[in-house]
């Protein structure tokens, strides 16, 4: 089978596309037949050495992949070949085949395509577990969304409103990202290229603040992110996208009694009662009509080094999709 994979760390020159053995299912593992993979900045974090925990090498980038199951295990008895599946793994998406648990399996609803069903893992769960378990949002209250013309920025503007808050204000970088933020449902649209950013957000929320925060840049962005927090306000980390490290001082946090908390998705997927039911009632709302998801742009598996120079230059809206 094809596969994507790096033997060291750099630019997306790095990505090479190589022959391996398909693996073959034992057990409780089911083999997948790839048919879309979900794009994420996870992916280009792993490549580049800087993601959250180690990246072994040889390393085959993806998480998220939506196929059929081709092979089943000996001891396998929740799935059957010929299924139709969308599922989340730690790595070894960039292929045409993978080897994953049942128990990592999810129906795909027969309205559902390969496609949206690959754009939603990893991103929708995001979402959902930065907004609603470690942001604890309430209805009524303010949200502050960067991004929101990205993957998880979408959905995030959209779960907003779907879990009740009162003003959801998007951030983004361009006119036409912001109009993608008002489509979603964003209340309050911001360019965060425009210095005085920050005070249009406090503006926004007649200078009391923001509930929760959705954070992923770094550097000057959580800085002033950090100024737009409202009393018992939480700010949610889910990335650095920046690059650019923080010098915090947790005291200041005290005055307010405000919170800054740290996101990892792989957490939650090592929590199956936390993942499964979020993962269902996510396409659940996908199957009604209620979320709406952005695919950017679909590519042969082969052109990943294009796809993620397309990621990484910024220029992107919505999910990118790989195909073998």
């Amino acid at each position: 089978m094809k596969v994507i994979q790096f033997s060291e760390y750099g630019g997306p020159e790095v990505l090479q596309l190589v022959e391996k053995e398909k693996p073959v299912p034992t057990g409780r593992n089911v083999l997948i037949e790839i048919k879309a993979i979900g794009v994420n900045y996870a992916d280009t974090a792993r490549r580049e050495g800087q993601y959250v925990v180690p990246t072994p090498l040889p390393f085959v980038p993806g998480a998220e992949i939506a196929g059929v199951v081709s092979k089943v295990g000996d001891q396998v008895k929740n799935v059957s070949p010929g299924d139709r599946v969308v599922t989340l793994i730690e790595s070894g998406g960039y292929a045409e085949f993978a080897v994953v648990d049942e128990q990592s399996l999810i129906p795909l609803p027969e309205q559902l395509d390969f496609r949206t069903a690959a754009a939603l893992p990893l991103q929708g769960l995001s979402a959902y577990h930065i907004l609603k378990t470690m942001g604890r949002l309430e209805k009524g209250e303010s949200v502050l969304i960067h991004a929101a013309a990205g993957g998880v920025g979408t959905i995030a503007v959209q779960l907003a409103k779907l879990f009740g808050a009162g003003k959801v204000i998007a951030t983004a970088s361009s006119a036409e990202k912001l109009s993608l933020a008002a489509e979603m449902g964003a209340d309050v649209l911001v360019n965060y290229t425009e210095e005085d950013w920050g005070l249009q957000v406090l503006e926004a929320t007649g200078g009391r603040g923001v509930d929760v925060a959705l954070e992923m840049a770094g550097g000057e962005v959580f800085n002033k992110t950090l100024k737009c927090l409202a009393t018992f306000g939480r700010l949610v980390i889910y990335g650095v996208a920046s690059g650019e490290q923080n010098r915090f001082y947790p005291s200041s946090l005290m005055a307010r009694n405000q919170s800054v908390i740290g996101f990892f998705l792989p957490q939650i997927m090592r929590k199956p009662e936390l993942l499964q039911p979020s993962l269902m009632e996510l396409l659940t709302y996908l199957g009604d009509g209620k979320l709406k998801l952005t695919i950017g742009g679909v590519y042969p598996l082969r052109e990943a080094a294009s796809v993620h120079r397309m990621l990484q230059s910024r220029k992107t809206s919505g999910k990118l999709i790989l195909e073998p």
